[in-house]
């Protein structure tokens, strides 16, 4: 099939300034131009040149000054030659484009809860899942909220978990890992400490002041412990505003060294995580499912997180990871305290942690991987129909004389699907 995949208006792809859209967009596709024609289309960037074919892959990036503006520039790029517009996390996007292209497919790619009310309205929400031929979701969670709210959306479901490039993430117990390990914390000043990890961004929601507190604790009675925070406000950029203030002001009250690198661009990432003895994702908001899990699985670290959204779904209790989970009145998510017992646990059981890593890269090596991602998206790109025939019905003009003029287009598409075994 010739392919066009619709990335957001946030960030540029490839993800030269991070997104897990734009991650998940750049690990599936190289898979799936083994099969089909692949366009992707996305925003322009200073850095990337607005149309070039890398390997199989065409990219097509566009202005985007608003994102009324960028819709209009794919409509004028789009035609009826696509036999599917795969639209990645932005539904109501599915009926703009839709609308010139009747005999198009549509697919939808869901990172978010993007049906919800706040989102979408009923009949629009309907129109769009009528509209699709599939909707792949990142997490059960997801999934999940689309049909509480739209039932009829549930044949057309697909769970499809991330993963992480195994081939870019070393375990730190591997050489590679091990150099990382040495060279990183040489240069942040912190080779004689046990690290806690956190990458993400600088955010509320992602519960960064709540490890901050929680790490008050930890340095109490661990003085050997260092705290590292990857990210910044938002990606590509190093801007401050009054959390990010704050989160500076908590770290200037721990007796431990706090590490901030900032943004770090997605290419530097991997081996970053070769610093970590613990990583730490304290999500405070219904994550959809946070991305940077597969990346800490890929590097053989022991993962603490919240059951919160679809965090849980990947995490083994006491085998990949162990899950803060709110019961019985108590918020041991949002607990500082409760998050601190779990990381002087696996600081006090080097053995276990040890053991959670290497559970949590076998799991990255045989199931969260972009080769198994891109296996599961084939399956479901199997299963869409050809494009369907345009036909105009005949118009018929009196008088003074009948005339039939009548128009006929007939597409005839041949899909070949090949088995693809990774």
């Amino acid at each position: 099939m010739k392919i066009a995949m619709i990335c957001t208006e946030k960030l540029p792809v490839p993800p030269i300034a991070g997104g897990a859209v734009q991650l998940y967009i750049e690990g599936i596709v190289p898979y799936l131009a083994q099969h089909h024609d692949i366009t992707v289309f996305c925003i322009e960037h200073p850095r990337l040149m607005s149309e070039e074919i890398i390997g199989k892959v065409r990219y097509i990036r566009l202005p985007s000054p608003t994102k009324t503006s960028y819709i209009a520039n794919i409509k004028e790029k789009l035609d009826s030659s696509f036999d599917l517009v795969y639209v990645f996390n932005r539904p109501l996007w599915v009926l703009s484009l839709a609308k010139s292209l009747p005999s198009t497919r549509f697919g939808l790619s869901l990172h978010n809860e993007m049906f919800h009310m706040e989102k979408i309205d009923d009949k629009k929400g309907l129109e769009c899942i009528k509209r699709v031929e599939f909707i792949n979701t990142v997490s059960q969670f997801i999934a999940d909220g689309v049909t509480d709210r739209f039932p009829d959306a549930q044949p057309k479901l697909n769970v499809i978990y991330s993963g992480a490039d195994t081939s870019k993430y070393f375990p730190r117990w591997s050489l590679e890992g091990m150099d990382n390990n040495k060279k990183l914390k040489a240069k942040y000043g912190i080779s004689n400490h046990r690290i806690v990890l956190y990458v993400g961004r600088l955010s509320n929601k992602k519960g960064v002041d709540i490890l901050l507190k929680a790490m008050s604790k930890v340095m109490d009675t661990c003085p050997d412990v260092a705290l590292v925070i990857i990210g910044s406000k938002w990606y590509g950029k190093n801007e401050t505003d009054e959390y990010t203030a704050s989160l500076q002001s908590l770290a200037g009250n721990l007796k431990g060294p706090v590490v901030f690198t900032g943004f770090l661009p997605p290419s530097k990432i991997p081996a970053h995580y070769n610093m970590g003895d613990i990583f730490v994702c304290p999500s405070q908001w219904q994550e959809p499912l946070a991305r940077v899990l597969y990346e800490a699985m890929a590097a053989g670290l022991p993962i603490i997180t919240t059951n919160r959204g679809g965090n849980a779904e990947v995490i083994a209790k006491g085998k990949n990871g162990l899950l803060l989970d709110d019961h019985d009145g108590y918020k041991n998510c949002s607990s500082p305290d409760v998050l601190a017992e779990y990381i002087g646990y696996l600081l006090d059981n080097p053995r276990l942690a040890s053991d959670m890593g290497q559970e949590g890269r076998k799991l990255a090596e045989k199931k969260y991987n972009w080769e198994r991602v891109a296996k599961d998206v084939l399956d479901v790109l199997a299963k869409v129909p050809a494009k369907a025939s345009v036909r105009t019905t005949p118009k018929v003009e009196t008088p003074p004389e009948s005339i039939i003029k009548s128009t006929e287009q007939g597409i005839s598409i041949i899909n070949d699907f090949f088995d693809f075994n990774i």
